[in-house]
């Protein structure tokens, strides 16, 4: 079946960097576009960065363009997340995720914390 792990998350302070990664399996992974989304206590998920099928094709939402870089190695089927200037905004749980089949399929999310 189909199974994301998401990783790499912490805590920080405001300015520093993270990776995240998310390991996908059980399916065929460069087949598929990924996301990543961001979620706060008592907010909607909210889309971060989206990769194509390769490289080229990105989409990231304004209050992290310049800061963050998703990016994908379809040879160990995972998609990152490059973060930098990490602001306390940023704080959350931070979810990969694909769609394929008219269904959302997530992972189990990784806590970013970014405090002084």
């Amino acid at each position: 079946q189909v199974q994301l792990v998401e990783s790499g998350g912490g805590m920080v302070q405001p300015g520093e960097s993270l990776r995240l990664s998310c390991a996908a399996s059980g399916f065929i992974f460069s087949h598929y576009g990924m996301t990543w989304y961001h979620q706060t206590p008592g907010k909607e998920r909210e889309l971060v960065a989206a990769i194509g099928l390769d490289d080229e094709l990105a989409y990231y939402a304004d209050s992290v363009k310049g800061r963050f870089t998703i990016s994908r190695d379809n040879a160990k089927n995972t998609v990152f997340l490059e973060m930098n200037k990490l602001k306390p905004d940023d704080t959350g749980v931070y979810y990969c995720n694909t769609h394929m089949g008219g269904s959302d399929y997530w992972g189990q999310g990784t806590q970013v914390t970014v405090s002084s």
